[in-house]
C-alpha cells in the first residue's frame, strides 16, 4: 500500500489542522493506522492510532484531549485533527498502515511525512 499525507503548514498557536493520509494499493480497511511525528533532533514519536477492527483509537499522552484520528474506508483515507495547537507540536508527522500499535516497529508502510509548524 502507497501512503500519502497531507495537510501540514504553518499555523499559530492555539490554531487547529487537519492532516490527511490518502491510500492506494491494498485494501485500506485491512490495516490498522498510525500516526507519528519526528521534530528535529527527537526520535520519532507515537501520535495517535486507530484499530481496523473496530476504530479503537489510542492517543499519546502528549496530544490526548487535543487531537482525533479517525478514518474513513470509503475514501482510502486516515485523518489527524489536531486542535489547540502548540509550538512543541512542531514535526514532521508520518502517517503508517500496520498494526494497532504505539511502535514504529508495528507498521509496515509509510507516508513520506507532511510537516506542521506551530509559532507561538
Amino acid at each position: 500500500v502507497q501512503l500519502q499525507a497531507s495537510g501540514g503548514g504553518l499555523v499559530q498557536a492555539g490554531g487547529s489542522l487537519r492532516l490527511s493520509c490518502a491510500a492506494s494499493g491494498r485494501s485500506f480497511s485491512t490495516y490498522s493506522m498510525g500516526w507519528f511525528r519526528q521534530a528535529p533532533g527527537k526520535e520519532r514519536e507515537f501520535v495517535a492510532s486507530i484499530r481496523r477492527i473496530d476504530n479503537w483509537t489510542s492517543y499519546a499522552d502528549s496530544v490526548k484531549g487535543r487531537v482525533t484520528i479517525s478514518r474513513d474506508n470509503a475514501k482510502n483515507t486516515a485523518y489527524l485533527q489536531m486542535n489547540s495547537l502548540k509550538p512543541e507540536d512542531t514535526a514532521v508527522y508520518y502517517c503508517a498502515a500496520g498494526s494497532s500499535s504505539s511502535s514504529p516497529r508495528g507498521y509496515y508502510y509509510w507516508g513520506q511525512g507532511t510537516l506542521v509548524t506551530v509559532s507561538s
